[in-house]
């Protein structure tokens, strides 16, 4: 081999060497800086996971208790010698050192709370607090009070993570503001749903129970227990959710202190299948039905109502069918009613149901309502049988 062939051999060598380090190199560069992203990622995601912790307990309100709470899982994440949470007038809160810096802090709640820095003075030799910085909680676009960030050196970074630490401390008050309206819309429902509950019907009730008292005390004793535990179901206040075993026995309940006044002109089939028994579904739900459907038929009409109330499986759902052969209703007027423009006190448990199945469900399980004038009703709905945050409170 020629001394400049061995000479090409050896620059091609180096050649390759050199490139392969380079990329080495490169590849270890691009790896460190790989590395740093993803630290960087994992302390962001636990620096908002603990901003999450810190806010969570003001999801119940600005309170006492629940400003407590978050001041004591917020000062260590902002790493500062002491916080406090108020509201528009005193301090709610104070964690950390210094708390006799409190008064001075009150003394500067004289109106809607504002982002500042301010100076602390106090004669305590070695006092940790020297300055603050105020940032304004809000709910619902107003201000309800402060988070005040306190330290021994004013520094623009402690105002950024009290402003910072402050907005997301006000998304669990507004969050806490929307739990509080839709727990208030709920217990208007209900009370709606309640009051649906014909004045009319417990009246005949009790009358029909108290025909039976002389002429069959047991009979009277019966529908009492029955009257007794339709009216306990129906007022009670432990949570959204029931059982469909638990609503059916409502139902029977509220059928047969209607069989007590109509006697042989209400017939009523129930074709149920014991697997779907288990089934969550919002509470009240089919009673405001097949009292329609009692409506429409016997109150309606002087001719016999048969009621027939079927629930089958099939497969992830439960169908659920109400059918009536009473007077039945026009459809421009049902549709009407369902978007809530037929007049106030007209049908407001049909509404009401059909929304609160939405609203849990999804607009695909509203419900569906087969009707025409003196052609009788049909309801129907689908209730999955699993469904996450719907669950039914233990039996009582």
């Amino acid at each position: 081999m020629t001394v400049l062939g061995t000479l090409a051999l050896v620059l091609v060598g180096l050649a390759v060497f050199v490139c392969g380090a380079a990329l080495g190199h490169g590849a270890a560069r691009r790896q460190r800086e790989h590395a740093a992203d993803g630290d960087e990622v994992r302390a962001l995601a636990r620096a908002l996971h603990s901003a999450g912790l810190a806010a969570a307990p003001l999801r119940g309100g600005l309170g006492p208790d629940t400003a407590r709470r978050a001041a004591r899982r917020l000062r260590p994440l902002l790493a500062v010698p002491a916080l406090a949470v108020t509201d528009t007038t005193s301090v709610l809160a104070w964690d950390g050192a210094a708390e006799h810096h409190r008064n001075q802090l009150e003394a500067r709640l004289t109106g809607p709370p504002r982002s500042h820095t301010f100076p602390l003075t106090c004669d305590a030799g070695g006092c940790p607090v020297r300055w603050g910085a105020l940032a304004p909680l809000t709910a619902g676009g107003r201000p309800v009070g402060a988070l005040v960030v306190c330290a021994a050196t004013e520094t623009s970074a402690h105002a950024r993570a009290a402003e910072a630490a402050a907005a997301r401390l006000s998304l669990d008050l507004d969050l806490a503001g929307l739990d509080r309206a839709r727990a208030d819309a709920y217990e208007a429902e209900m009370r709606a749903l309640r009051a649906q509950i014909s004045p009319h019907f417990i009246y005949n009730s009790l009358a029909s129970i108290a025909s039976f008292v002389r002429t069959d005390p047991e009979r009277a004793r019966e529908l009492l227990q029955e009257f007794a535990d339709f009216t306990r179901y129906s007022f009670r206040r432990d949570g959204d959710f029931t059982t469909l075993a638990e609503e059916l026995r409502s139902i029977e309940q509220y059928l047969e202190l209607a069989r007590a006044r109509f006697g042989r002109r209400l017939e009523v089939t129930l074709r149920i299948a014991p697997e779907v028994l288990p089934v969550t579904l919002p509470f009240l739900c089919l009673q405001p039905l097949v009292e329609n459907a009692l409506k429409h038929g016997l109150e309606e009409s002087v001719e016999r109502s048969v009621i027939t109330i079927t629930a089958e499986d099939e497969g992830t759902e439960a169908r659920v069918a109400i059918e009536d052969n009473g007077v039945g209703m026009d459809p421009e007027r049902l549709r009407a009613i369902l978007r809530g423009t037929a007049g106030a006190a007209t049908g407001i448990g049909l509404s009401n149901v059909d929304r609160r199945l939405r609203q849990v469900y999804g607009d695909d399980h509203g419900l569906v309502i087969e009707t025409g004038v003196g052609a009788g009703t049909k309801i129907t709905l689908r209730l999955p049988k699993f469904r996450p945050g719907v669950q039914a409170p233990p039996p009582v």
